[in-house]
């Protein structure tokens, strides 16, 4: 296959920029512990990950105690007094624990406001994650930053303060603790929060805030962190994912802005037994460490009360570069691409470079590599899950090989791309057919500008097209070197989201990849339309695009360190004297057959109840499973009295062995008044009426198996219907049960309630009758539930 060598040194030539974009995006080396003790080494962090993750420490567990002590001791090896804040919290979504925060303080010269650095310390529950990249990583970037900040004797201004946070896993629980109840929160100025959403990748810098970002933008461009990897779109990206982090509470709750640095990728390691050391990106731990060090000893010492701005700029980072905009300059910015666009057609059409009908015949190849290439990946990803039905195992929607499908769908739209202008665009006519992407792309930029402002960068690119267009309007001149210096912009900023999005997303969104893909092709027209032999570039790309298939099926069973995810539950029901096997499992493996069997039977009437996971995650399949005589909890009614119209009820239910979450239900019928739970009420509560959704009325995660204490009003009249579902995250060392081991090439599926043992009951009444308050006391009660609600207060007698 003869091709011209031009057009491979061009071809050559954008890998090269690829592959250096690539290479500035984050550290291609780590800091020795050997390094100066005044820097941050990414070895010493390292150790500290090793020491925190080395066992799961999840709220509740033994272990989780154990690093909470640890990591008071560091704090004082590096000579920081410490202190605890524990106390209950219940958040919107019904979660309540009791959390315990790790607290240091830093004193500055002055007493502005101060600069919180923030990760929380607890690993994620049920699937027995060791924690190492969430969050053991952020936890030992505080520390070994701080250790080099103080050997430094770095000067600064601001207070520093240190929050080991807990409870994240669970409910960002322990950050609400700090925002609401502890007098430092009102000195707060800034926040740093590190967090990871996967074991590898850069880091990306993410802002949070409920006014304007441009001080925050500006600010963070002087602190001038050596890799930053941020842009204005990724924040709306990351409101599209299922979940938040510790600083959302501070922006929401307290009012307080700052930045997240987090990595996502290796996604599939995300909450699972996976997430220990060895999968942990070391290059991934000395980019969070480019990030603090900088940003400590800036924001150290400035004016934190001078970050708030009304005003929003759009922001994105290139090599070695972080460049910003006000949001107000985007829709002119579009028109203007327009007019230029506009005056070189026309320059071009008076010199007789370029016809209107080679601009419509443009847009043929074009729009028909957009069609087909979304088509085909997104049908083709449909075909794939249903080859390798074992892809729906990872709920987090990224495999094992989803880098290589990345590359498949990617080079099959290049070749789909090359298809195209093979048959309907020559070279002569290339810079004709080259404006009808550059008027997609401003059409969407000037729809992006009402809808997604902060995607506004993405004009830039543009601008670099209309250039390149001029100048061979302008010149009559066309340089290969010239289009490729000029399409570095749109390699640099777009090329880079190609992978981002279904790495973030999940691979479902791999269509958008394949789209994205084709309207960079477009953009790089003046390079790869002047290709000659464009049917050999689609068979190159084509049989790329068949090795990267041929590599991702041939990787894509399980292995240790790429484990299968399973999941098995004894549900004992106590109202019924039964038991069951079930799973949240669509494909039984030889593990979870041994007790479920080979029948596949639905798992009838156990969703009824609906437990809480991230992805709504229901039960698929159960079996008839022998009943074991597992001690259910004692449920007394402390108080049960009737005030007016309401009746007033205290519940205390007390396990009987040792538990780790309580999921409490009610007929969606019952209205709860003042409701409390060992204590306290919803965080934001508005007004005395419970709001919640269907039957769930709150999950608590038990910590020293403490009682949970239910108080509440209802309608007197209101028939009382409550279930509880008492769990126990020992299924596998229980001795009543004495289940296998899973293979070394499995693992527990994440995110849902796991290797658990469940009691299921009726929460009912079994002591004295209901006994009537004195006429005082019913006026008091009354008064209280009567108001902010629609019940009258009740007169006394």
């Amino acid at each position: 296959m003869k091709k011209n060598p031009t057009s491979i040194l061009a071809f050559i030539c954008v890998l090269a920029i690829l592959g250096i974009i690539y290479a500035t995006m984050m550290p291609q080396y780590i800091s020795k512990e050997e390094e100066a003790l005044a820097e941050f080494s990414t070895e010493r962090a390292l150790n500290q990950v090793e020491i925190i993750a080395q066992k799961p420490h999840y709220v509740g567990s033994t272990n989780h105690e154990l690093v909470a002590n640890y990591l008071k001791l560091e704090l004082n090896r590096i000579g920081l007094e410490t202190s605890t804040q524990e106390g209950f919290t219940l958040n919107d979504k019904g979660l309540l624990v009791k959390s315990k925060n790790i607290l240091a303080r830093i004193k500055g010269t002055n007493n502005s406001k101060a600069l919180l650095l923030l990760s929380h310390y607890d690993s994620a529950p049920h699937s027995f994650s060791k924690g190492a990249s969430d969050d053991a990583s952020g936890v030992a970037t505080i520390l070994e930053g701080i250790r080099a900040f103080l050997y430094a004797k770095q000067p600064h201004k601001n207070d520093i303060i240190i929050l080991f946070s807990d409870a994240e896993e669970l409910g960002l629980n322990g950050a609400a603790l700090f925002v609401n109840k502890h007098p430092w929160a009102k000195d707060v100025g800034l926040v740093i929060n590190f967090e990871a959403r996967g074991s590898s990748g850069p880091s990306y810098m993410l802002m949070e805030t409920n006014k304007g970002n441009k001080e925050l933008v500006k600010e963070f461009s002087k602190a001038k962190a050596a890799y930053p990897v941020s842009n204005s779109l990724m924040y709306s990206i990351y409101k599209m994912l299922p979940n938040d982090t510790d600083l959302t509470v501070f922006r929401k709750q307290g009012n307080i802005q700052g930045f997240n640095f987090a990595f996502i990728d290796g996604h599939y390691n995300y909450h699972t037994q996976q997430d220990d050391v060895q999968h942990l990106n070391k290059m991934t731990l000395a980019h969070q460490g480019t990030y603090l060090m900088p940003l400590l000893k800036y924001f150290s010492n400035i004016d934190l009360n001078a970050t708030d701005s009304t005003q929003d700029d759009v922001y994105f980072s290139v090599p070695f570069s972080f460049i910003s905009y006000p949001f107000t300059w985007v829709m002119p910015m579009t028109i203007i691409a327009l007019g230029l666009l506009i005056l070189f057609i026309f320059i071009g059409k008076a010199k007789h470079m370029i016809t209107f009908r080679e601009i419509f015949r443009g847009f043929v190849p074009l729009l028909g590599s957009l069609i087909i290439a979304g088509l085909v990946t997104f049908l083709g990803w449909k075909i794939v899950l249903e080859a390798y039905p074992q892809y729906s195992d990872l709920l987090n929607g990224f495999t094992y090989n989803g880098h290589a499908y990345i590359g498949a769908f990617v080079t099959l739209s290049i070749a789909i791309c090359f298809a195209f202008y093979h048959h309907f665009s020559e070279t002569r006519a290339t810079m004709n057919h080259f404006v009808s992407p550059l008027l997609l792309w401003i059409v969407i930029n000037a729809f992006l500008a009402n809808n997604l402002t902060g995607a506004g960068f993405l004009i830039i690119p543009v601008y670099f097209g209309v250039i390149l267009f001029g100048i061979y309007v302008l010149t009559s001149h066309y340089s290969l070197g010239l289009n490729l210096i000029l399409s570095i912009p749109a390699l640099a900023i777009i090329a880079p989201f190609i992978v981002m999005f279904p790495i973030g997303l999940g691979l479902k969104i791999l269509f958008g990849s394949a789209i994205l893909t084709v309207l960079l092709f477009g953009l790089l027209l003046p390079i790869f339309g002047a290709f000659i032999k464009k049917g050999s570039w689609t068979m190159l790309f084509f049989a790329f695009s068949l090795a990267f298939f041929i590599y991702a099926g041939y990787n894509s069973g399980y292995e240790p360190g790429k484990a299968k995810s399973n999941s098995l539950l004894y549900v004992y029901n106590a109202n019924t004297n039964s038991a069951v096997w079930t799973t949240y499992d669509v494909n039984l493996d030889e593990w979870t057959r041994t007790y479920l069997g080979d029948k596949n039977q639905k798992a009838v009437g156990l969703n009824s109840l609906p437990i809480a996971s991230k992805y709504n995650s229901s039960f698929t399949y159960s079996a008839i499973a022998p009943v074991v005589d597992v001690p259910k909890p004692t449920i007394a009614f402390l108080k049960d009295s009737v005030i007016g119209n309401n009746r007033y009820l205290k519940i205390k239910i007390t396990p009987n062995r040792k538990v780790n979450r309580y999921d409490i239900f009610a007929n969606p019928k019952m209205t709860f008044f003042n409701f409390k739970a060992n204590g306290v009420s919803t965080s934001g509560e508005k007004g005395n009426r419970l709001e919640r959704e269907g039957m769930k009325i709150l999950c608590y995660y038990v910590v020293g198996n403490e009682p949970l204490v239910l108080d509440f009003y209802i309608n007197k009249s209101s028939v009382f219907d409550m279930d509880l579902i008492e769990s126990s995250f020992d299924l596998m060392t229980n001795p009543l049960f004495q289940i296998k081991p899973r293979s070394d090439w499995m693992m527990p599926t994440p995110f849902v309630l796991n290797d658990a043992v469940l009691i299921h009951q009726k929460i009912k009444k079994y002591t004295a009758p209901v006994t009537p308050l004195a006429p005082a006391a019913v006026a008091k009660d009354s008064a209280i539930i009567a108001k902010d609600s629609l019940i009258s207060p009740v007169k006394p007698q």
